[in-house]
């Protein structure tokens, strides 16, 4: 995997390609920026995953920022800028990637949800005692909850031939109901099943009390 691009108003720095390694986060390469705001990385990895770039200025700034993206074998470009790093990052050339910022945008709706609930029930204008408040505000998160389960393991099943449907099952619905599960792995292409993510999601349903 070929990680380059440009962070627009870096002058100096180093960028790092970092990945998890069971609980530990570890860099596979870096390279030193000066003057120039093009870099380029790389990493032979196994099978599709997570990484993250990640950025340490020299400027005293001891906070290092990170963009998180689906590596996947091929030539990959983060072009973004320096002062928004991450909310700025634009990601090419991952099909994962692209999938994962789908999924993200409806969580981020799911979650909207839950706040828009947290408004209806525990705001001051209702009428409602505090415990019938808690009450239904709680219904209402659960109904919540259950639509984005519902949509993450139907997203995850539609794109069964994707590394990113075993990382959500793993690490994203990994409470849901172990048939439902289950049913998820059994999509699967065998690939994806031999993944870094597919060994994980079968290790997750093998662990589940029966």
């Amino acid at each position: 995997m070929s990680v380059s691009g440009k962070i627009d108003g870096l002058r100096k720095g180093t960028l790092y390609l970092q990945k998890m390694e069971d609980t530990l986060l570890v860099t596979v390469d870096s390279v030193e920026i000066k003057g120039d705001d093009s870099f380029s990385l790389g990493h032979d990895l196994k099978s599709p995953e997570f990484y993250f770039l990640s950025m340490a200025k020299d400027d005293g700034d001891s906070l290092t920022e990170k963009i998180l993206f689906f590596g996947e074998k091929g030539d990959i470009k983060i072009n973004t800028l320096l002062r928004t790093f991450e909310s700025s990052a634009k990601v090419e050339g991952s099909e994962n990637q692209v999938l994962w910022n789908e999924y993200q945008s409806i969580m981020r709706k799911f979650n909207n949800q839950n706040l828009d609930n947290l408004e209806k029930f525990m705001g001051v204008d209702s009428d409602l005692s505090g415990e019938e408040r808690s009450k239904k505000l709680e219904e209402a998160n659960q109904k919540t909850l259950k639509r984005k389960y519902l949509y993450a393991l139907n997203f995850a099943m539609t794109n069964a031939d994707k590394e990113l449907a075993a990382y959500i099952g793993a690490y994203e619905v990994s409470d849901a109901v172990p048939s439902f599960l289950d049913s998820l792995y059994n999509t699967l292409t065998p690939s994806v099943k031999a993944s870094k993510y597919g060994l994980a999601f079968k290790q997750q349903i093998d662990s589940l009390v029966r």
